[in-house]
């Protein structure tokens, strides 16, 4: 892999050894961190470090974290930046979260970046299992940063040129699996979700504004990419999304109750399994504000919904 710009894994005053533990989980995305209670009310140097190490690794697992309610998992999302509700899914009262319930709708199961459809799309996901069923629901999340980098060469000179436009109105029926046309839950969910339309567009390669690494900017809320017909557009597509989607390049979560989860929204997408049937799982999401992507020729995503 090409080097980047991330500090070594240190105390950032003092350069002393962290006091937790980071296993990687992959060797190309993701790390579990043992030994750290999180809260609001961890010191600056703590989550400085667990910032360089998210940018390396993209997603950080967290184990164990019983103790955190709305209001601490809030105040930790604090730490990161500033938590923003979800434009259209209403928040738990009191709350800037975004709630995904089984029984209400709240299955994704579609790879995504969140909310692209924005010009400014979150930074950070930060997701807390409420409610877990014994079995399924896993979470997996694949490393768009590498799935450039790993790209042809005259394949990356085409799509450091290229733009996509998001929008949160994209084809649920070819997105996800038949069962859920007749559910209740679901309709009702997707009829909230779209309530307004919600369009921007972002360059296909983006810069990461911390580590200067080129990602791609894709998933199921791409709706055509500018300049191509249907057919062609779709092709493309697909093509740079099976690059994305390598099991090489992607790392699963088992949830259990009480796990944390954090990840860098610039530079993954992710996918939680629907194979849990009717039993209930129920995450809940602070999302960390973002700002417009910028592209290798230094323009910005622009908002096509105004």
């Amino acid at each position: 892999m090409t080097d980047i710009a991330i500090a070594p894994e240190k105390n950032a005053v003092d350069s002393q050894p962290l006091d937790f533990e980071i296993v990687q989980a992959t060797p190309l995305i993701g790390a579990e961190i043992r030994g750290l209670k999180l809260s609001g009310s961890l010191d600056s140097a703590t989550i400085a470090a667990l910032r360089r190490t998210l940018l390396r690794h993209k997603v950080l697992f967290f184990r164990g974290q019983h103790h955190l309610d709305n209001a601490e998992h809030e105040a930790f999302g604090r730490l990161w930046g500033t938590p923003v509700p979800h434009p259209t899914v209403p928040a738990p009262d009191g709350t800037t979260m975004l709630e995904l319930d089984s029984d209400h709708g709240g299955r994704a199961n579609s790879w995504h970046t969140d909310v692209t459809f924005q010009a400014a799309y979150p930074n950070f996901g930060i997701l807390r299992g409420v409610v877990i069923p014994p079995v399924g629901g896993d979470t997996v999340w694949a490393n768009t940063a590498l799935a450039y980098e790993k790209l042809p060469a005259p394949l990356k000179s085409l799509v450091d040129t290229l733009w996509a436009l998001h929008g949160n109105d994209y084809d649920y029926a070819a997105a996800r699996p038949p069962v859920d046309a007749n559910d209740p839950g679901a309709k009702h969910y997707r009829e909230v979700f779209t309530s307004r339309l919600i369009e921007a567009e972002h360059p296909l390669v983006r810069v990461h504004p911390e580590t200067g690494e080129r990602t791609l900017v894709l998933g199921h809320f791409v709706k055509r990419i500018v300049g191509f017909n249907t057919q062609d557009s779709n092709t493309l597509f697909d093509l740079l999304q099976r690059h994305i989607l390598r099991p090489e390049n992607t790392v699963r979560w088992r949830w259990t109750q009480g796990d944390l989860v954090i990840w860098d929204n610039r530079a993954t997408q992710h996918y939680a399994l629907n194979d849990y049937g009717d039993r209930k799982r129920i995450v809940r999401r602070v999302t960390i504000a973002g700002e417009p992507a910028v592209g290798v020729d230094g323009r910005t995503s622009v908002s096509r919904s105004e």
